[in-house]
């Protein structure tokens, strides 16, 4: 009675053991949803004078700059 080797003898055989295809396949990532109206941090470069007209009324300007960048871009509709 011939016993069958634990590893393949040939090299051929060895590489194609070493990449054949997984069992099973992993699962799908799952997808994140949308922040509908998330906000991004960025930094960007506005003349003082800008600045210092939304900063005029207080705390808010940054919103005030988002409000005024919306209707620029004609994003509220």
């Amino acid at each position: 009675m011939t016993k069958t080797p634990r590893r393949p003898v040939n090299a051929m055989d060895a590489a194609e053991a070493l990449f054949k295809p997984s069992k099973k396949a992993a699962p799908p990532a799952p997808e994140r949803p949308m922040i509908p109206k998330g906000k991004e941090m960025v930094s960007i470069r506005i003349d003082n004078d800008v600045l210092a007209f939304f900063q005029e009324d207080g705390p808010g300007w940054q919103d005030r700059i988002n409000d005024a960048l919306r209707v620029a871009c004609k994003l509220d509709d």
